[in-house]
């Protein structure tokens, strides 16, 4: 293996990092254009942390190029890992070879010794750079995934609250006109009920009319008459089989200034 110890902190083809490409700074869209060496090296360059030029691994873990780096990076992790196995065992091999020619084999042995752990050493710390380079690239494409699930999650409960505040109205305006309420009224509003969201660390399930209630309106003086219209929708909710008491059956008949108070 040649590449012993990790390379100088000079960027592809010979640039330096800070160098400008075409007239531009090295930057996410020039990045992607590189073929698969000329990203190696670029990453190479500036897998430890210490030598890193910002810029650059801001580009080479930008969205559009963090998944590339990422395959070249096991794939420079994996070519080391076999070379080190391989002169690994070569060397053993040769030590071998050497003890079994006696002393003048033994001696040689001895003289190639400090080359060879100096090698492996050296190879190690690069190969070990590449491990945690790549590590840190999974944790930000773990991070991102994240990312982009929980806003995904708030666009739906977003959505879902929505929902659930034309639900509320809906119910809230039946109760105030008074009206007669359908079977699929009943099952609609029972949705708010039935149906939940998770809240906090436990992701307990929340019903939807809870999250109203807590989460999803401005509290705001309640009049009379919003007091009445909650009752009336506390009785549509509670009623036997989805359906209001008050409003099952028939309607009596009422007379308009009816003064034998019949009803």
């Amino acid at each position: 293996m040649t590449r012993g110890a990790r390379p100088g902190a000079r960027g592809i083809m010979g640039r330096s990092p800070n160098t400008r490409l075409g007239g531009q700074l090295m930057d996410a869209r020039l990045i992607a254009a590189l073929n698969d060496e000329e990203l190696e090296k670029l990453f190479v360059d500036n897998a430890h942390p210490p030598v890193r030029d910002p810029e650059i691994w801001a580009a080479l873990t930008h969205p559009d190029n963090i998944h590339r780096t990422r395959g070249i990076a096991a794939g420079v992790h994996q070519r080391t890992a076999h070379v080190l196995r391989n002169r690994k065992a070569e060397r053993e091999q040769f030590q071998q070879e050497c003890h079994a020619r006696g002393a003048v084999g033994k001696r040689e042995w001895f003289e190639t010794r400090a080359e060879y752990e100096d090698w492996k050493r050296r190879a190690g710390n690069f190969h070990q750079t590449v491990q945690r380079a790549i590590s840190e690239l999974t944790r930000m494409v773990r991070d991102a995934n994240r990312a982009q699930g929980d806003r995904g999650v708030g666009a739906q409960r977003e959505t879902l609250r929505k929902l659930a505040l034309a639900v509320q109205r809906h119910q809230a305006a039946h109760a105030k006109a008074g009206g007669i309420a359908e079977q699929a009224d009943y099952e609609l509003w029972r949705m708010l009920d039935t149906l939940g969201v998770p809240v906090g660390e436990d992701q307990a399930l929340v019903p939807l009319r809870t999250m109203l209630d807590i989460y999803w309106t401005d509290v705001a003086p309640v009049t009379d008459s919003e007091a009445g219209r909650a009752e009336a929708e506390r009785s549509m909710r509670t009623a036997p089989a989805g359906q209001s008491g008050r409003y099952a059956g028939a309607p009596a008949a009422r007379h308009v200034h009816n003064t034998k108070d019949l009803a």
